[in-house]
């Protein structure tokens, strides 16, 4: 079946590259739904994801997304990164679709990433939505304490939160547009590491495969699928994926 996708890509003008937490949790960056360890494991993730949950208790929300962050600054792009930033080398065009809050995409060399879900480096205002440039190091260890005080903004003294889309809350509209337009008009779509249960971001395969695209899920597990241009590959991203950009390279 892999060289039935690698066929698909070579002929693709335009490539989309749709990718979950699956792909983080490679460079070992707990996925979100991930049983929480130390302090943080008698927190229910969910809980501390709302606008409510920083209005209530701040410094404990804070806490939860900078010990988020230490892991990611912590991390490294894998394979599976990696060879999407090739990719964009061997295809006529490529536009990359994350719900991941990290920014290994970009590490790896990915440009113009779509972030569907924020980033956790992107944080702004509570009150005015004003950006707030994070350091580049998490400057308190967050399982060190259960909480940390969020930051206060330069421009309205108001709390800093985390630049990541809560539950409850619209995606980013820019990246969502343009999601969708890719979805629409793309010849190919690589949906990887990802459950496709999160709405609407699941939309995104959906969308392509009504507009005529291939769609090729990549899991760990099998994908259900329909048709003739729906095809599933089992097995790690960062396996299945260089494979198939070495099929395309002809290597």
């Amino acid at each position: 079946m892999s060289g039935f996708a690698a066929c698909d890509l070579r002929d693709a003008g335009h490539v989309v590259v749709f990718t979950g937490a699956g792909v983080s949790a490679e460079s070992g960056i707990p996925t979100f739904r991930d049983a929480l360890t130390g302090l943080w494991a008698r927190y229910d993730p969910a809980a501390l994801a709302t606008a409510e949950a920083f209005e209530r208790d701040p410094a404990l929300v804070w806490g939860w997304y900078e010990w988020r962050r230490a892991k990611v600054l912590s991390a490294a792009p894998n394979a599976a990164h990696q060879a999407i930033a090739e990719l964009a080398q061997r295809v006529p065009k490529l536009t990359v679709v994350t719900q991941n809050v990290d920014d290994l995409h970009e590490r790896a060399g990915s440009q113009d990433v779509l972030h569907l879900h924020g980033s956790l480096h992107a944080s702004r205002c509570f009150d005015c939505a004003q950006p707030h440039e994070l350091p580049l190091l998490v400057p308190e260890h967050p399982e060190a304490g259960q909480r940390i005080e969020p930051p206060l903004c330069r421009h309205c003294h108001g709390m800093v939160r985390p630049g990541v889309v809560w539950f409850g809350e619209s995606l980013p509209e820019l990246a969502w547009e343009r999601a969708l337009e890719a979805a629409r008009s793309c010849d190919l779509l690589l949906s990887v590491g990802t459950s496709g249960l999160v709405q609407p971001a699941a939309e995104i395969p959906r969308i392509a495969l009504r507009h005529g695209a291939q769609v090729v899920h990549i899991n760990l597990q099998p994908e259900p699928v329909n048709g003739i241009r729906e095809y599933t590959l089992a097995g790690r991203a960062a396996q299945v994926l260089p494979t198939l950009l070495a099929q395309v390279s002809g290597q």
